[in-house]
């Protein structure tokens, strides 16, 4: 076992005995044996909506705290197979044969995790009715190089490729997300609890949300939102359902304790789920692509989900036990900031705003990121944070006040919603007659999984330059391809690498 493709591997260079995230030798082997089957299926040329599928589903189970049952990796590694229609021996059964030379490696690895981002944020707009054959061809153009013999030039423009086409996607997931269920609106979400039994739900998809606020209305049973399903009390449509009455909680990391205390049932419905604790595991329910061996998975039929054994539990639980009683401001997607364009203009102008920092991504355990929370208290007070994804939890329960009525943390949703960051950062650099570089705008991404590789390609596929990424620089990445990220893009690290924490020089 060698896995390096999350942020908390050990000691920076991999997990060889036993996951951080809690994953075995023998699961970490299935997922490898998955991934190649699913190079061999791209390699074979075949295509359709079920070859879609098997691939996108496949590599978004392998994604970092997704899928930790190895009778269902193994079911979609024997989909794959049948699918190729023909005895298939997979010639890459561990990451670390994708190819002899280390540079070579390194770059086909950044391909496969973004390649693993693009299919989950694909499979999301996909759960919503969304298409986009662009996504799906290059899928399997790029899945089947991973078995070829590439030169480093055309892997770099492979990966440049992904960020391309992961744009076109994010583009897509937020058509779906606004189409479905309108565009999202300022609003405050309390953190607090009520007396009535809940039921948490946690992870990305909001169509998972949408059906569980349906089955639980008039039954007595509220319904809180967790981690990254946070920004959905944003969206209109959801704003009609009484029973949706706050967010418990924070980041993933934290989840262990804070679904002990919630009392109630838990749904995952995608990535974010660790191994639970015997104390909750009965409460504890997955869905889609998500999974835990020993816990109960919620099929979908006709489209469907049946959540009334969740609501039944629920009904037997007390209420949840209060973490804390905030307000969080959300909801400052693309179409909010742009109406308040105007006005944020005006307020660089007068030199009110002087900065804009982006930080976003993922959250993580380690100590190392209480940098993030640091940093944040440490800005001046004329910058205006632009965030995210959950890492945000870091830092958006802090008071960090107002400038002129615009709140000095403007948080854009789910880590897919980074999307509409690069839209306002867009719509800044046309107001101000400039390109996104040429803005007063940093960049301090915090990643931690796959997602956050492919949000990464796609900044730097988009030419932004000078991206501060941490808490430290994947393992996956040799020192000669770090060499190129710093040499084209400007990449740094944030300081836990190269010893000596940097401070993002704020001007």
């Amino acid at each position: 076992m060698l896995c390096r493709q999350c942020e908390e591997t050990i000691a920076g260079t991999g997990c060889v005995k036993r996951g951080v995230c809690g994953k075995t030798e023998e699961l970490a082997k299935s997922q490898d044996i998955l991934v190649g089957a699913l190079i061999e299926l791209a390699a074979s040329g075949r295509k359709g909506d079920e070859v879609d599928k098997t691939m996108v589903d496949g590599l978004f189970m392998t994604l970092s705290n997704t899928n930790f049952d190895r009778k269902v990796i193994d079911s979609q590694t024997a989909k794959a197979k049948t699918l190729v229609g023909k005895d298939v021996e997979i010639r890459c059964k561990d990451i670390v044969s994708l190819d002899a030379d280390d540079d070579l490696r390194s770059l086909k690895e950044l391909l496969l995790f973004g390649l693993k981002g693009l299919a989950a944020y694909y499979h999301h707009a996909v759960v919503l009715g969304g298409k986009d054959e662009a996504v799906t061809d290059f899928l399997r153009k790029a899945m089947a190089s991973l078995a070829e013999s590439r030169t480093a030039d055309e892997l770099v423009a492979l990966n440049m490729e992904c960020g391309t086409v992961g744009a076109a996607c994010l583009a897509l997931l937020d058509k779906m997300n606004t189409g479905a269920y309108g565009v999202p609106e300022i609003t405050q979400v309390r953190t607090g609890v009520g007396k009535k039994p809940g039921i948490l739900i946690t992870g990305h998809d909001l169509k998972d949300l949408e059906q569980l606020l349906e089955q639980t209305k008039g039954t007595g049973v509220d319904v809180y939102t967790h981690g990254e399903m946070l920004p959905a009390n944003a969206y209109p449509a959801f704003k009609k359902y009484d029973n949706l009455v706050g967010n418990y909680g924070g980041a993933w990391y934290k989840q262990k304790d804070e679904f002990e205390s919630f009392n109630g049932p838990i749904i995952a419905t995608t990535n974010c789920v660790l191994i639970p604790k015997d104390s909750y595991r009965d409460r504890l329910f997955t869905t889609g692509t998500a999974g835990v061996e020993g816990v109960k998975h919620i099929d979908e039929a006709d489209g469907k989900k049946d959540f009334s054994e969740v609501i039944a539990i629920a009904k037997k639980c007390s209420s949840p036990t209060q973490i804390d009683d905030l307000n969080l401001t959300i909801g400052f997607g693309h179409s909010q900031v742009l109406a308040l364009a105007d006005k944020i203009v005006d307020a660089v102008k007068a030199g009110a705003i002087k900065r804009f920092v982006v930080m976003a991504g993922c959250d993580g355990r380690e100590k190392g990121r209480e940098y993030y929370t640091e940093f944040a208290q440490s800005l001046p007070k004329d910058t205006v944070i632009l965030t995210a994804g959950c890492a945000k939890y870091r830092y958006n329960k802090l008071d960090l006040g107002d400038i002129g009525g615009i709140p000095r943390v403007i948080d854009a949703g789910q880590c897919n919603d980074c999307y509409s960051l690069v839209v306002i950062a867009n719509a800044l650099a046309q107001a101000f007659n400039t390109d996104v570089n040429g803005l007063p705008l940093s960049f301090n991404i915090s990643w931690y999984e796959q997602k956050a590789v492919l949000v990464l390609l796609t900044l730097l596929s988009l030419g932004v330059k000078d991206i501060m990424l941490g808490p430290r620089l994947p393992g996956f990445i040799t020192p000669g391809i770090l060499d190129v990220l710093v040499n084209t893009f400007g990449i740094k690290a944030n300081g836990t690498v190269a010893g000596d924490m940097v401070i993002l020089k704020i001007e």
